[in-house]
């Protein structure tokens, strides 16, 4: 249902109000609060207030109330790792990272010159991730200027805070193609970033694909980009499978590791989003977190394409940025809920359950926190803004019957994370509008 509340009226939801006094990896499940009876008041796209919903119902009794009865009302899920172009080549078959690129993600992306078919790709992405409850997400576009504006203009029709950038690939390890060069990398992307970046919620990333695909001159062109707009973001991908790893070594044989493809042209500071990181060594892991740049994990992705195992444990108790994401389409899915099962499943293949509340931490302010945006969006309290979720924890008979039996909040919740899916997606709120309701 769209629009189905204004943004310029005062909407109270009340149900099970989640939020975060802190960072659960750090503090423990307590850093995540929840309001059994609690309630959120929206006024003019913000969260004005939130609390008891005894409290809100007496200050504010002129709000539009919507109840929500026991549903968990959580921030918007945040994605920080996707390529939206990929959203038709998602689940293709059987293959390990470069014959994936080569077979299904370069052919699909080299479409994306026609601005109809950008416009349409765009639509549908942000369709199908407004129906799983995705309010925010960091995309990779294609080298064509058309697919980013595709992308941000669907996004300002709906009112989203999303980041995105032209990908750049000038080596001839891309497909011909798919090849920029080293100046109109710099000039198309410095053109994107001068057009939308912090017009309405809409962000630019400067986004080399990775060092494979680039030559040291892009590199050193965007990196000298990044030091003119140290204010925007940087997203690219970093050790995710050994065979790539490889392949650097190979291309760039004077760095001391891969991180040092990016380090060496002006790449690693704050803001850098570096998707998967899974195979680090010691210097990258020390750089890294020395930076406070962000590590993206991508565990549907990790695992469909036999990557490895991400280290949660041992990177989030290094005190390291770390965001959750789908990684459309070389992740399986579009559910952040999926995603924080498969997250689940890849902590206990390293022996380290996670909790619901880091899970839930992590899809929404941890990659908030990522993203830099933890000011803006992934948290439920007054001054950010109402982009929100609402969960039904008894959405299917096999999560009701388990959820019917927890003993606590986070057994309730826990079913729903490892077995949900859209029909768990009661309700979503985009910018203080309802964007999605079940009847």
């Amino acid at each position: 249902m769209q629009n189905a509340t204004s943004a310029n009226t005062d909407s109270l939801l009340t149900g099970q109000v989640l939020h975060f006094d802190g960072n659960p990896f750090e503090q423990g499940q307590q850093a995540a609060k929840v309001e059994r009876r609690g309630a959120v008041l929206i006024r003019d796209g913000k969260i004005l207030d939130s609390g008891a919903t005894e409290r809100l119902v007496a200050e504010y009794p002129t709000a539009q109330r919507v109840d929500y009865g026991d549903h968990l009302i959580l921030p918007g899920f945040v994605d920080a790792h996707v390529h939206y172009p990929q959203t038709g080549i998602i689940a293709s078959w059987g293959k390990r990272l470069i014959d994936w690129l080569n077979s299904y993600t370069f052919p699909e992306e080299m479409r994306f010159a026609d601005r109809s078919y950008a416009d349409e790709i765009a639509e549908r992405y942000l369709d199908l991730t407004l129906s799983h409850g995705t309010t925010t997400m960091a995309s990779y576009c294609t080298i064509h200027p058309e697919s980013v504006d595709a992308f941000f203009t669907a996004a300002q029709q709906r009112g989203q805070r999303v980041i995105a950038g032209k990908t750049c690939m000038d080596r001839d390890t891309a497909p011909a193609g798919l090849r920029d060069t080293a100046q109109s990398a710099y000039d198309d992307s410095k053109a994107l970033l001068d057009r939308w970046h912090g017009v309405d919620r809409l962000s630019y990333a400067i986004t080399p694909r990775f060092s494979p695909t680039s030559t040291p001159e892009q590199l050193r062109a965007l990196g000298a980009l990044w030091g003119e707009h140290p204010e925007v973001l940087m997203q690219t991908h970093l050790s995710e499978q050994v065979d790539e790893i490889e392949w650097v070594k190979s291309l760039y044989p004077g760095a001391r590791d891969y991180l040092d493809t990016y380090e060496a042209y002006g790449l690693l500071r704050p803001g850098g989003l570096f998707g998967h990181a899974i195979h680090l060594e010691p210097r990258e892991r020390d750089r890294l977190r020395e930076v406070e740049a962000a590590l993206i994990h991508c565990p549907t992705s990790n695992t469909f394409i036999g990557s490895g195992l991400f280290d949660m444990d041992g990177l989030s108790r290094a005190g390291h940025r770390i965001g959750l994401a789908t990684d459309t389409g070389g992740g399986s899915s579009f559910s952040m809920l999926r995603t924080m099962a498969s997250a689940y499943e890849v902590a206990q293949l390293r022996h380290r359950p996670l909790h619901a509340a880091e899970l839930l931490y992590l899809a929404t302010a941890g990659s908030a926190h990522a993203l830099r945006m933890g000011d803006k969006i992934g948290n439920i309290t007054p001054g950010m803004e109402a982009d929100l979720v609402v969960l039904d924890l008894a959405s299917t008979p096999d999560i009701a019957q388990r959820a019917s039996q927890a003993d606590d909040i986070w057994e309730a919740v826990f079913p729903t994370l490892m077995m949900g899916d859209d029909r768990a997606i009661h309700s979503v709120w985009i910018n203080g509008s309802c964007r999605k309701a079940v009847d």
